[in-house]
């Protein structure tokens, strides 16, 4: 079971290792998702024509798929990336990114489930419970639901999909269907700067990579927000300066700040 030390010792494995994790991102938050990862340790990439993606999924530690910002051809690159990360066996981790507004966004959720088998499926509560439920519908990019209300559907999801579930709200759940880890730090400015969400989906692929499981690796990304969130929080005097302490906070993350503050 995971435990603040071993995020501790996750956290300086991804500073270690430094591992080149892959995003199929959308356009608002690329260089937000960048700077996080350098942050953290992790060495980012963006990179989305289908004519690349075999070649730059066959190098990366990790794969993120992000459905932000779709078109056609950005989905034709996914499932390139997506199956060739799925032969070479490395984290696939799907953001769901307004799920459950759009056939098109859900659709292409279930196809990319249904033909890269994602690890980790990353997301808000709305977002995990429209892959469930056609009767949910998300505002925007933006939760309609609480994370309490859509752990029951996280675990109906990982075991239909084999994945982790992660779900970021005032609490954050993640599951594999039978275990359940609860991180409960509620940092209010965060749902107030745009890319948060995808930020937490880029670490995840991060401490995916050097997880020896998916659930451990889920389970530290999201402590991992959690705890420099809050530090940002208590530096921040608002949302712009949020974002800029958040950085900060990533990069100058230790093990007492984990000890301290993460509420597991």
């Amino acid at each position: 079971m995971i435990t603040p030390q071993l995020v501790g010792e996750l956290l300086q494995q991804v500073r270690a290792q430094s591992p080149l994790v892959h995003n199929i991102t959308n356009f608002v938050v690329m260089n937000n998702t960048a700077n996080a990862l350098l942050s953290a340790g992790a060495s980012p990439v963006m990179a989305h024509a289908p004519e690349e993606m075999e070649a730059m999924a066959g190098i990366a530690s990790a794969l993120v798929l992000n459905i932000g910002t779709l078109s056609r051809q950005w989905v034709e690159g996914m499932l390139i990336a997506g199956k060739t990360a799925r032969k070479r066996k490395i984290p696939i981790v799907l953001d769901p990114v307004g799920a459950g507004a759009t056939t098109f966004r859900t659709e292409t959720c279930h196809q990319l489930i249904r033909e890269c088998h994602p690890t980790v499926i990353r997301g808000n509560a709305s977002e995990i419970m429209a892959l469930i439920s056609s009767d949910i519908r998300t505002k925007g990019v933006d939760s309609t639901e609480s994370s309490d209300e859509a752990l029951q559907m996280a675990k109906t999801l990982a075991r239909e999909t084999q994945a982790v579930i992660s779900i970021s709200g005032k609490t954050d759940y993640i599951t594999d269907g039978t275990q359940v880890i609860c991180i409960r730090n509620h940092i209010p400015l965060m749902p107030k700067v745009t890319g948060m969400g995808c930020t937490a989906s880029a670490l995840t692929g991060a401490f995916a990579a050097v997880s020896n499981d998916a659930l451990t690796g889920a389970a530290a990304a999201m402590a991992i927000m959690a705890v420099a969130g809050e530090k940002a929080a208590s530096a921040a005097k608002g949302p712009g300066s949020f974002q800029m302490h958040f950085l900060d906070a990533l990069y100058t993350l230790n093990q007492d700040d984990i000890n301290q503050n993460l509420k597991l």
